[in-house]
């Protein structure tokens, strides 16, 4: 079983090479690092960092040296993160797997990047009332995807193993930024409703699957208009399928018809460079339908999945594999991330039981969340675990 880190570049630069890839190797015992290379805002506590303790990261920033040739006369194009100044922690990270004989793979948030949704409202999704939700990219928009394509090639000359495409399709309402705020209830009827992306590419993939895209956006948005008028209506089931005729459950599934084809094209752009490409799957089976997320598709499709394993106990790990199975996803195609902290683990065997789940089923690769972010002796018990 390969086995691997999530970390950020910032953990590299900040701690030097020789430390950080000495906790990889001698403490977790692992056999690569996944390393971010295009991340979104956050606000984190890093346990083991050398000289600090909380830490913000930049909005849509690449922690490689995009080629500016590649992206000349594009509007949307990474931007390299203030905290590498001139340094490229991906070619550092590539020549130091290189020399230790580790795998390196390219973390990739795709759609979830504020910094070019503020600056380009055009590329984003837009609800129902034409409301741009900025912290996203829309997957159907064709410079989005043109963007996505560019990603694949830039990674591809570090001599990147595997890309993990994190983000690669809608997200709901409440995604990804900070002082959201909702003083009345919405429901989830309204919430899942405003979510779901009406802008013109989106509806203009919506008609040429023969859906009435019109009707589904009048429907969304009068149901949403009546959830909000009235209280009492929030909390009440919705039956969407059957929403506008069902004419929105089809506009949703043409939505994923969206997410399965960029998916699709990035896994063979990814193979033709020699690389692996992973869909992740944050959710798991049956939760993804609004973002897009058609998983028989996919395997269909021949796109490999990355799933979150955070649980407390080895048979809720089991269990979901099985339901990915369920829903066409094969175990040997699918990879599991795991946390070795406190929240989902007590020690070295509960950790060891998990592992020991996946390579019982046949799931070839395990990762573990996140470097910066765990203690060290988090760290020992992953290489414990391996080693049990």
């Amino acid at each position: 079983m390969q086995s691997s880190v999530l970390a950020f570049a910032t953990d590299l630069i900040d701690e030097g090479a020789d430390a950080f890839f000495g906790n990889l190797t001698d403490r977790a015992g692992v056999g690569g690092v996944t390393l971010a290379s295009v991340y979104h805002a956050a606000r984190d506590v890093f346990p083991h960092h050398p000289t600090r303790v909380v830490r913000y990261l930049e909005p849509g920033a690449a922690y490689f040296r995009p080629d500016p040739a590649r992206w000349a006369g594009r509007r949307l194009a990474p931007v390299a993160a203030a905290a590498i100044g001139d340094r490229d922690p991906f070619a550092e990270a590539a020549a130091e797997t290189a020399r230790r004989g580790l795998k390196l793979h390219a973390w990739t948030v795709f759609c979830h990047n504020d910094r070019l949704g503020f600056q380009h409202p055009d590329c984003t999704p837009a609800n129902a009332f034409g409301d741009r939700h900025l912290t996203e990219l829309c997957p159907a928009n064709p410079e989005v995807r043109a963007y996505a394509h560019g990603l694949v090639d830039e990674l591809a000359r570090y001599g990147v193993d595997a890309i993990r495409a994190e983000s690669l399709h809608f997200h709901g309402l409440r995604h990804g930024y900070h002082h959201e705020r909702y003083f009345e209830r919405l429901g989830a009827a309204a919430e899942a409703l405003l979510g779901i992306c009406f802008c013109p590419h989106c509806q203009a993939a919506a008609t040429a699957a023969g859906v009435d895209a019109g009707a589904a956006r009048q429907g969304a948005a009068a149901e949403v208009r009546r959830r909000l008028a009235d209280e009492a209506a929030a909390d009440r089931p919705a039956e969407l399928d059957a929403l506008a005729g069902g004419a929105l459950a089809a506009y949703v599934d043409a939505s994923a018809g969206t997410v399965t084809s960029l998916a699709a094209e990035l896994t063979e752009r990814a193979r033709a460079h020699g690389m692996r490409l992973s869909f992740m799957d944050g959710d798991g089976p049956g939760r993804g339908w609004l973002a897009g997320i058609d998983l028989p598709a996919l395997a269909q499709a021949g796109v490999a999945v990355e799933t979150l394993g955070y649980a407390r106990e080895p048979e809720a790990v089991r269990e979901k594999v099985a339901a990915f199975g369920l829903h066409g996803v094969a175990p040997a195609d699918l990879a599991v991330i795991l946390r070795p902290m406190a929240e989902d683990c007590d020690g070295p065997a509960n950790l060891a039981a998990k592992i020991a789940v996946l390579r019982e089923l046949g799931v070839p690769e395990v990762e573990f969340y996140n470097y910066g972010l765990m203690r060290l002796s988090s760290l020992d018990r992953i290489g414990a675990a391996l080693r049990g």
